[in-house]
């Protein structure tokens, strides 16, 4: 099946039960190219991870369009912003001249969508992470929940998102009138429910959990080897130098994100994991 192909298939969200994967490159630069790979994990449920990974001609600039979804409490709102959140953010008005407002204003109206569907798209929700590719020059990071985007430069991992854990916002969750809790269960939930502090849907936690992205610019120069974007599968199991490290040398990216993937697995994640990589040369 080619990329093409793939992306389609991705694009209506049809998963089958073991994995996909596809890749594809850059028109405007020689150097860049991109590969992701996603697996079911051991759970009982349908594939809640979503992805976008791809190129788009926008005006006079090429756009890398990357984003992991990663669903709760079923997978319609990752599918739903699988579909309409990179809509969203580049028909703002101010896309090009103001990107981190922009990525914010589209980041709130779309979880506004997503609340007023609840009866269609039900009570889940979504963590997201999305990087904005700017003529392979310029990267524009925007996250909510714990799906990461870790940079590798020389060799060296740093984060570029941030994990949105109810410990470390147990603050914010209780000024908006929530708690966090690690009963009934193992670790610091919002409400005693949700594990992630801050994400899309979830309408009925809303009052108490915010959908406000972290958003970090970057510039891309010759130091920058890859990106990897990774649902919380791989880093529940990994640090971000260890996920670099088990690729830096494998120049495919497809191949690197599948390999990133099997780590995880032979590190007993049982988790949903989905994975892109973004390499620069």
């Amino acid at each position: 099946m080619h990329g093409k192909d793939i992306l389609h298939k991705m694009k209506a969200g049809l998963f089958s039960s073991g994995a996909d994967t596809g890749k594809g490159k850059s028109k405007m630069s020689k150097h860049t190219t991109h590969g992701f790979h996603c697996l079911k994990g051991k759970s009982n449920h349908d594939m809640e991870d979503y992805v976008v990974s791809e190129f788009k001609k926008k005006e006079d600039s090429e756009l890398g369009l990357f984003a992991i979804f990663d669903g709760h409490l079923g997978h319609d709102v990752a599918k739903y912003l699988q579909s309409h959140l990179f809509d969203n953010i580049l028909k703002q008005h101010d896309f090009w001249t103001n990107m981190e407002d922009a990525i914010r204003r589209a980041y709130r109206s779309t979880d506004a969508e997503i609340l007023d569907k609840a009866k269609v798209l039900g009570r889940g929700g979504s963590t997201a992470v999305t990087a904005i590719l700017i003529n392979s020059q310029k990267l524009v990071v925007g996250n909510v929940g714990d799906s990461r985007a870790v940079m590798c430069k020389n060799g060296v991992a740093e984060q570029l998102s941030v994990d949105h854990e109810p410990s470390t916002e147990k603050r914010l969750i209780e000024s908006r009138g929530g708690f966090v809790s690690n009963l009934p269960g193992d670790v610091p939930r919002v409400d005693g429910q949700l594990a992630v502090a801050r994400a899309f849907g979830d309408k009925s936690l809303k009052l108490h959990l915010s959908s406000e992205p972290d958003v970090k610019v970057v510039t891309i120069d010759d130091d920058t080897e890859f990106i990897i974007l990774a649902s919380d599968g791989i880093w529940k199991v990994m640090s971000n130098q260890e996920a670099v490290d088990a690729i830096k040398n494998i120049k495919d990216a497809q191949s690197a994100a599948k390999h990133l993937i099997e780590a995880a697995v032979s590190k007993k994640s049982k988790d949903d994991i989905s994975c892109i990589i973004v390499r620069f040369r």
